[in-house]
């Protein structure tokens, strides 16, 4: 925990700094909701395929990306709340302009309690 995944537009590949955007996040997530940094692990899933509302999907003219951060329960709604807004910030700030209109999204969900782990 925290299990962080990252669905994203592969329009957007070549101006996403991911590498950057997962350190400065887990640093957040380690600010705002106590995780343990070793703790903190992040998946990027890039998405060949990406409708938006009636656009033909050959036009390619939108980027969607949706961070979703998974933690242990007990976090507050005050907390989440921060963590989903700082999530944003920070992609705005490692998603350079290109030609497409971006479309982010973030959310925080507790883990199920029956989430368990296994370093090997």
């Amino acid at each position: 925990m925290p299990q962080i995944t990252i669905d994203y537009s592969d329009l957007m590949e070549d101006a996403f700094d991911r590498e950057g955007f997962a350190r400065a996040l887990h640093e957040a997530t380690v600010e705002i909701a106590a995780a343990k940094p070793e703790a903190c692990k992040t998946q990027f899933r890039p998405s060949a395929y990406t409708v938006f509302g009636y656009e033909d999907p050959g036009a390619r003219g939108h980027a969607v990306v949706h961070v979703t951060i998974g933690l242990l329960a007990g976090r507050s709604e005050e907390t989440k709340a921060k963590l989903t807004e700082t999530a944003l910030d920070l992609l705005g700030r490692h998603v350079a302009d290109g030609a497409f209109a971006l479309h982010a999204s973030a959310e925080v969900q507790d883990l199920d309690p029956s989430y368990r782990k296994s370093d090997r």
